[in-house]
């Protein structure tokens, strides 16, 4: 079966921008979670472009806005995105990026640009790796793959 990757594939942006929008405040609004200005823009921020952002680029932007200018306000609505399942952490990278299947279960895979630091994410087959761990008695909760290499643009650069 194909697995469907966002990120690196040419597609309209602001109507990826505007859906990732709605379903948050869809999400927020059924779970009874406050979806408030500073949360959405941290959003918006994220949702400009495929890449990562680490917590204190996100914060020089919302102080030029006049949104906040201390760590935590940052730190604060990244968290809430990542636990609302509207943003991914991407660990190798120590930043955040927009989710492109919010309010999905699911376990992304993230393809990393070395050149550009686009990041495409892909939906995973969790069973993968409950087969590979067979009957050790392990229970998979949770599954993040990251994978580091040249995205389509990248490599026609490098040719």
């Amino acid at each position: 079966m194909p697995h469907k990757i966002s990120g690196f594939a040419p597609h309209d942006h602001n109507s990826c921008i505007h859906s990732a929008l709605q379903a948050a405040e869809n999400a927020c609004k059924e779970r009874g979670a406050q979806f408030t200005p500073v949360r959405r823009r941290v959003l918006e921020i994220l949702l400009e472009s495929h890449r990562a952002l680490g917590a204190y680029d996100v914060l020089a932007r919302l102080t030029t806005e006049g949104l906040g200018s201390k760590p935590p306000v940052a730190y604060r609505a990244l968290g809430f995105l990542v636990e609302q399942g509207f943003a991914h952490r991407i660990e190798r990278l120590n930043a955040f990026v927009a989710c492109t299947h919010p309010g999905a279960t699911h376990d992304p895979a993230f393809m990393i640009c070395r050149a550009c630091h686009k990041v495409a994410e892909a939906e995973t087959a969790p069973s993968v790796l409950s087969e590979a761990i067979g009957d050790s008695g392990f229970s998979v909760e949770q599954t993040v793959i990251e994978a580091e290499g040249l995205c389509p643009a990248c490599q026609e650069g490098h040719a």
